[in-house]
């Protein structure tokens, strides 16, 4: 009865027209917290806040928790009282005062559940914003008055092209001097061709801004109090009464061009009313065809309540967006889609994508977007790449690095999982004969390598470890040990994000780390045909060894520069045929070390012409040593060269580098093979040594403000500079101690 009477007395104080929910909506509601009972779809927004580096995303984020009552105290990044912002929860984050991981977390406005992934702005950290925006329904572009539209504000707009996501602009930092926002404007409608225009507009900028215009209320807004949190509405005031006349005539003139209903009325020249134009907005906003720009600087606690407003206004929710699952029949391999059913309902079959891993204290935790029907704590779901069952032991809803555990999830929810062993990207299903996948996840190629390894010996396993879970959080590093220098090479999106790797090492694992830049894999040949006529030859008491080998050394063609062949042209019984493979043994375990460099010596034909054997003395060991006189015989005979691998650079840059990145390309010592451009951008194909290519992720950014990217694949061996030749000499001689190191005359 109490809760019948609680229930009442909710819907009469509701803040929603009486009519609009029903008795029994509010006594789900009032059973239950808001954030995880029934919650109606129609007030949900899954929302993403992503930008370039330093637009203010995390303060943005911390601003918006602050408002909704889900922290008691702001902090800011790199704040002077040393905690730093909610969402930076990683030590090395507060640090740097950079955000590395995205961070979710959920909070209540005007009785909307939001769910908020806040997402890191360097391009090295990439993965993290594009798994992001696979997962949420919306999402706000934060860009810089005084910066405007930057390198990585392009990538992220390309990102929420590819998974065609509707956003809202928010144009943040107006107390900074040389603050412009109509510029930024400018450059979203020219840069990123995107249809905008202001919802609402400043009043006065920089040190003098007193607040906000809302163009569709036609109002002024002030933030009061000392965080800014008491917002009070007032008239127009009269000095920007003509601006504010002209920016909503704009404001319709661009919805009218995206939107059929608005653009016939305005066709009409009716004066459409406030709510015709909020629809209007949503609809085109919903359709991409449209993004609404709201201004404000939220490190001064100002335009960051109408920014919520805008989210509930015009983001989506999740029923408005459909999401596909691919069903792969195995009968006929055909591929066909299947759209989503966003409905909250226990009984529709649950189907979720896994889209990120983080290592927590107690043990990895996946976060899950549910897409369809419902997960409870205890249920059984199934993994549907490895088809394996797994059960749900522990259900959690995120706030940053805090957990907060809850018994169920609806669709449209995002939530995590503990203890459940999965790769990211996974789809998991509530059975096991439905062979779903959602789209998959976009991955970039790594740009940069290095090699890496523990200082002290003994902290092996912790750095194996580390190296494991590094890996399986985060599709774009890639760590795989190479055989010929015995280093482990790790390559990532770009220095800071390998650099970042290794710190964590040492934080997190206790295992400092050095990194270098990766030996790279040279060879040995010959240049011409060389004989050789070799006897192995060993007397000790009782049957000695014994083994002749008579031949020709050949340098191969240089599309083989990689091999080793070996030809037995043998005729009768001189060598028997049982010991050819043991010359051919000793002949490849001395190919292993150059006498030059060190290196691997490759490119080579051993012919074996003739020989001689022993009744007695020759045996297996003896042949292999004399393949191996024979080669180190003819090797000192030879002329050799090192060979070094080429390879086949593509760069892709806006035209206006051409210039720098030709003469960037050449001082590597690199043969540009071809070139062709197409809409303000260039590709540049070359062929470049690998030794001279270390560190050019970082010079090509640097060079192109950071909109310049390159690929580069192996295409061959091919000998390398005389000065090249001579330098690694060089130090192989000082290495094995066959030189005197020379010292240094400014360190003596």
């Amino acid at each position: 009865m109490r809760l019948l009477k609680a229930g009442l007395f909710l819907t009469k104080t509701h803040l929603l027209a009486p009519g609009s929910v029903t008795l029994k909506q509010v006594l789900i509601n009032s059973c239950r917290t808001c954030s995880s009972g029934v919650f109606p779809n129609e007030r949900i927004r899954n929302i993403g806040i992503s930008a370039h580096i330093d637009s203010g995303k995390t303060t943005l984020t911390e601003r918006v928790l602050y408002y909704t009552g889900r922290i008691a105290e702001i902090h800011e990044v790199k704040g002077k009282d040393g905690v730093g912002a909610t969402m930076d929860s990683m030590e090395l984050e507060r640090q740097r005062g950079i955000t590395i991981q995205s961070a979710a977390t959920y909070t209540m406005w005007k009785d909307h559940n939001i769910n908020i992934i806040d997402t890191p702005g360097h391009v090295d950290f990439t993965i993290e914003v594009e798994r992001a925006l696979r997962v949420l329904d919306g999402a706000v572009l934060v860009l810089c008055a005084v910066g405007g539209v930057q390198c990585q504000t392009m990538t992220v707009n390309r990102q929420m092209k590819r998974y065609n996501v509707p956003f809202l602009t928010f144009i943040n930092k107006l107390d900074r001097m040389g603050a412009n926002p109509s510029r930024a404007l400018q450059q979203m409608r020219t840069k990123l061709n995107h249809n905008t225009a202001f919802v609402n507009i400043p009043m006065g900028l920089e040190g003098d801004m007193r607040g906000l215009i809302d163009l569709v209320e036609e109002r002024s807004i002030y933030f009061e109090g000392p965080f800014g949190q008491d917002i009070r509405y007032d008239e127009i005031p009269a000095d920007f009464r003509a601006e504010a006349a002209h920016r909503r005539q704009e404001l319709v003139e661009c919805v009218a061009n995206a939107d059929e209903i608005l653009g016939e009325m305005f066709l009409e020249e009716k004066i459409p009313t406030n709510d015709d134009l909020k629809a209007a907005i949503r609809r085109a906003t919903l359709q991409r065809l449209f993004s609404p720009v709201l201004v404000g600087t939220a490190l001064k606690n100002k335009g960051v309540q109408p920014l919520l407003d805008a989210v509930l206004n015009y983001l989506p929710n999740p029923t408005e967006v459909k999401n596909y699952a691919m069903l792969n029949d195995e009968a006929t391999n055909e591929k066909s889609k299947i759209q989503m059913d966003p409905t909250r309902d226990p009984t529709k079959p649950f189907v979720g994508l896994a889209f990120k891993l983080e290592a927590g204290k107690f043990g990895q935790l996946t976060y899950v977007r549910v897409y369809q029907g419902c997960i409870k704590k205890g249920d059984n779901i199934y993994n549907t790449r490895t088809s394996k069952k797994v059960r749900v032991q522990r259900l959690v809803r995120l706030h940053a690095d805090q957990l907060e555990d809850v018994d169920e999830v609806y669709a449209g929810d995002i939530c995590a999982l503990f203890g459940i062993d999965c790769a990211s990207g996974d789809t998991f299903t509530s059975r096991t004969s439905t062979n779903l996948s959602m789209e998959s996840i976009h991955v970039p190629e790594p740009v940069i390598s290095m090699s890496m390894k523990p200082v002290n010996k003994n902290d092996l396993d912790k750095f194996s470890k580390g190296i494991n879970r590094f890996t399986r959080e985060d599709p774009t590093f890639r760590v795989h040990f190479d055989t010929e220098s015995k280093e482990s090479i790790i390559s990532g999106m770009g220095e800071l994000h390998l650099e970042i790797y290794s710190q964590r090492m040492e934080r997190e694992y206790n295992c400092p780390c050095v990194m270098g830049k990766p030996k790279v894999a040279f060879r040995e040949t010959i240049t011409s045909a060389v004989p050789f006529d070799f006897t192995h030859k060993k007397q000790s008491g009782g049957s000695g060894q014994y083994g002749k080998v008579i031949g020709v050394l050949e340098p191969m063609e240089s599309e083989d520069y990689t091999k080793l062949e070996f030809d037995d042209q043998t005729i009768g019984t001189n060598i028997p045929k049982q010991f050819v493979p043991a010359i051919e043994k000793g002949f490849r375990d001395a190919c292993e070390k150059g006498p030059l460099s060190g290196h691997r010596i490759s490119g080579l034909r051993f012919l074996l012409e003739d020989g001689a054997h022993h009744m007695v003395d020759s045996n297996e060991i003896s042949f292999i040593r004399a393949g191996e006189g024979a080669l180190k015989q003819a090797m000192e005979k030879a002329s050799t060269a090192i060979l070094e691998p080429i390879m086949s650079v593509e760069v892709v840059a806006p035209q206006e580098f051409q210039g720098t990145v030709i003469a960037g390309i050449n001082r590597r010592h690199g043969v540009i093979t071809g070139q062709d451009g197409a809409e303000e951008y260039f590709t540049l194909y070359a062929d470049v040594p690998l030794n001279d290519m270390f560190g050019y992720a970082t010079e090509l950014r640097s060079c192109t403000e950071g909109k310049g990217e390159y690929t580069m694949e192996y295409s061959r061996y091919q000998p390398c500079l005389p000065s090249t030749q001579e330098e690694l000499i060089h130090k192989y001689l000082e290495a094995t101690g066959q030189l005197p190191i020379k010292k240094n005359k400014w360190k003596n």
